[in-house]
């Protein structure tokens, strides 16, 4: 191991050339020091056509706002609401990408990068150090990047999983700035009746992939007394915290990393940082691995819960964008709903409020022109609603319908029945289900 030695932001990122491409790490482990260091260099007039790729980042994404445009641009993997206005008035961009595949952007070189600026835990006695709560693609964009900067944090827990050699890095910066947070508001009555739903598909010893927010939070809460459940996913928050130490979630049952929560990026509470803090039953691994759909499906009943912000009756499921509105991104979901659907008894479930918070249906005869489908429908199986849960596999497009109409909201299915018949003409009601 070489002597560390630190410098300022300022003087590590001097060395970023214009006109490269450069990674963030995400999630809550922005290093904002660095960004900032870039934007005095911007606005000083020293730098220009940066342009920046990660997943969802909390806090300022000066990166993607108007007063640097020409000098930064934001091409992110996942659009977070930091960014979501930016990018849809086009001063920042959305770059689809299946999360899984990110990191091999950067290793085929599909993405050349300029540099890596990525926040990581002290050192180790081996000379190694944690990429914390954001693994995500930053192993790859070390291993790839011309230069790598690194933001040595004490308040980045030591994970077990992907570890990176001190050595890896061209400069080093301290800051002792704390990771962001989230919580999240407490599940309403109709994310309740959801989780409920979904937790009556999931067997004991079964293992699970779900996010953040309410809805899995009501999850979570409504597996309160299952056993054995195992966890390998692309993130997870405190819902999951709280039934690993209930002891509902083990992992025994997992065939490969057996007895481990497998994760590749984190956000929610102080708590949760502190638990994978040198854990070894925590795995914090490159998202090559965690969503890798053959790496999935080798543990048996894996169950894939996955969200949408709107699904057509035939079973296209849109979760990216709303319209030509982008809202999120890609992300892992259909990594996860292969994934699981080649799994010994696994399904892939996809969970959703009927209706928007302003009363519109999410269950839809077409989906909003210009809506993205994240899973096809060829790869749509289970969808929950507050009112239900039906699978669609083996189901053709008129079972289909009838089946997604019947959990629709009640006030939204004659309409819905009416354009499904217009749709598939006069036999269309001669199906039951």
């Amino acid at each position: 191991m070489k002597e560390i030695r630190f410098v300022s932001a300022d003087e590590a990122v001097s060395h970023i050339p214009s006109h490269c491409h450069v990674h963030l790490s995400s999630v809550a482990s922005v290093p904002h020091i660095l960004i900032q260091a870039l934007c005095r260099r911007a606005d000083a007039g020293d730098v220009e056509d940066l342009h920046f790729h990660h997943f969802h980042t909390e806090g300022p994404a000066p990166y993607s706002e108007p007063r640097y445009e020409g000098k930064f641009f934001e091409q992110g993997f996942f659009v977070g609401p930091n960014v979501r206005a930016n990018v849809n008035a086009g001063y920042a961009d959305y770059l689809p990408a299946h999360l899984g595949e990110s990191q091999k952007m950067y290793r085929e070189g599909a993405i050349k990068l300029g540099a890596a600026l990525v926040q990581v835990s002290r050192p180790n006695r081996d000379g190694l150090v944690s990429l914390g709560t954001s693994v995500d693609c930053s192993v790859a964009a070390i291993e790839s990047a011309a230069l790598v900067i690194g933001v040595v944090n004490p308040n980045v827990p030591f994970a077990h999983g992907d570890l990176v050699s001190i050595d890896s890095f061209d400069y080093l910066v301290e800051d002792d700035t704390p990771l962001v947070t989230k919580d999240f508001a407490e599940p309403t009555p109709t994310e309740v009746l959801i989780g409920k739903n979904c937790a009556a598909l999931v067997d004991d010893g079964a293992c699970i992939q779900m996010g953040i927010g309410a809805l899995p939070n009501a999850l979570a809460a409504q597996l309160g007394n299952h056993r054995n459940l195992g966890v390998h996913t692309e993130m997870f928050a405190d819902g999951i915290l709280r039934l690993i130490k209930k002891g509902v979630v083990t992992g025994a049952c997992k065939k490969i990393d057996t007895g481990k929560v497998v994760a590749s990026f984190l956000l929610g509470s102080q708590e949760v940082y502190s638990f994978i803090d040198d854990n070894p039953d925590v795995l914090m691994k490159d998202i090559k691995y965690t969503n890798d759909p053959w790496v999935i499906s080798r543990n048996p009943k894996m169950m894939a819960i996955n969200s949408a912000t709107e699904v057509d009756i035939t079973g296209q499921i849109s979760a990216d964008s709303i319209g030509t509105r982008i809202f999120s991104g890609t992300g892992g979901q259909l990594d996860f709903v292969k994934g699981a659907t080649m799994a010994e008894g696994g399904k892939s479930i996809t969970a959703f409020a009927s209706r928007t918070n302003k009363g519109k249906n999410k269950i839809v005869s077409f989906l909003n022109p210009g809506a993205g489908v994240v899973t096809p429908r060829a790869d749509a199986h289970w969808i929950v609603t507050e009112f239900g849960a039906v699978d669609l596999y083996g189901k053709s497009l008129q079972e289909r319908a009838k089946l997604l109409i019947s959990i629709a909201h009640p006030d939204d299915r004659e309409m819905l029945d009416r354009e499904a018949f217009e749709r598939f003409g006069p036999h269309y009601h001669n199906f039951s289900i």
